[in-house]
């Protein structure tokens, strides 16, 4: 099993919303709707992206810096926080002379509707998706994006933008279903371009995938977490002794592969706790507990709250999903 496929196959669009927005200068955008992930694709023109401090004063977020995006390149912004697509930096929060601001809502449905062809050649035209992500599988690796990222083209994406710019001006039955899954294809093809960059930081294990001896046993314990793995047969998996197996796996990973294994088994379960048919027992046996307690204490441990605290209060689950670290 591939471990990014399997990190990212919950990733989904924000209830099949998406907008389609014909521009002339002067233009902004400011999108509140506190979507985790929003996809901003320039079919015609270009524009810069501020992202906001999440404070409501129009701050800026990450580095204080506006992201430029043209056309043949695709962005990236982490929510919560709002923040705004401009085709100028200087006026496009609201703050300078002239300054004019349209506010972006997903639930208001923007641009749902088709586009006729010839509304396409405005000159600047974006495309953007909105993506919730509810699941911590994702997640985990999700955290570590900057609050904007912006990625060329690569040559398997590019083919896929065509088709996805012919496809939002024609009425066809199942269109909708088409733009849904290209958008999805679209936003994965984006962050594992961005993953193989030279600027991203992903967490220390997802580096460590490719390496001959940590690989081997990370994988291992993604395909089969309820296994009763030990160190010894990690590093037969690995190839190499138990002690060469737990320096280089801990050198590479920045824990030991027991922790890892625990950190990973809780990520699951917090994910199986959603589930309301499943008893705490269930979710202890699909992720190697053999009873309730000892699956209830790893869990306190490691997320600060029992299993059955966690099901019960979404606020809760909200409030460490926002706390959890990246790793």
């Amino acid at each position: 099993m591939d471990v990014f496929d399997e990190l990212l196959r919950g990733v989904r669009g924000k209830g099949a919303l998406f907008g389609r927005s014909v521009l002339w200068p002067p233009w902004s955008l400011r999108f509140t709707d506190g979507a985790y992930l929003t996809l901003c694709v320039p079919l015609r023109g270009e524009g810069w992206i501020i992202p906001e401090d999440g404070n409501g004063d129009g701050g800026r977020g990450g580095d204080g810096t506006a992201r430029r995006v043209r056309v043949g390149e695709a962005a990236i912004v982490r929510g919560p926080a709002p923040f705004v697509f401009t085709d100028d930096p200087a006026t496009g929060t609201g703050t300078g002379p002239g300054a004019s601001v349209r506010e972006v809502r997903w639930d208001a449905g923007p641009g749902n509707d088709p586009a006729p062809p010839d509304e396409l050649t405005g000159p600047t035209v974006l495309l953007a998706a909105a993506f919730d992500v509810h699941s911590e599988v994702p997640r985990r690796l999700l955290r570590v994006l900057p609050p904007v990222l912006v990625v060329p083209d690569e040559e398997d994406c590019s083919p896929l933008r065509d088709y996805l710019e012919a496809q939002i001006g024609r009425v066809r039955p199942g269109r909708q279903i088409v733009l849904d899954r290209l958008l999805d294809w679209l936003l994965v093809c984006t962050l594992r371009d961005w993953f193989d960059r030279p600027e991203a930081a992903p967490p220390m294990w997802y580096r460590a995938l490719g390496d001959e001896v940590a690989g081997p046993a990370l994988r291992a314990m993604h395909e089969e977490p309820a296994h009763p793995w030990t160190t010894a047969e990690l590093a037969a998996r690995a190839g190499v002794s138990r002690t060469t197996f737990a320096k280089r796996f801990t050198e590479l990973v920045g824990e030991g592969p027991v922790a890892y294994l625990t950190e990973w088994r809780m990520t699951l379960a917090a994910d199986l706790l959603s589930r309301q048919e499943l008893t705490v027992a269930a979710v202890a046996r699909r992720v190697g507990y053999a009873d309730a307690f000892g699956f209830s204490a790893a869990f306190k441990r490691v997320r600060g709250v029992s299993p059955s605290a966690y099901r019960r209060e979404p606020a809760v689950r909200g409030e460490l999903d926002r706390e959890a670290p990246a790793g």
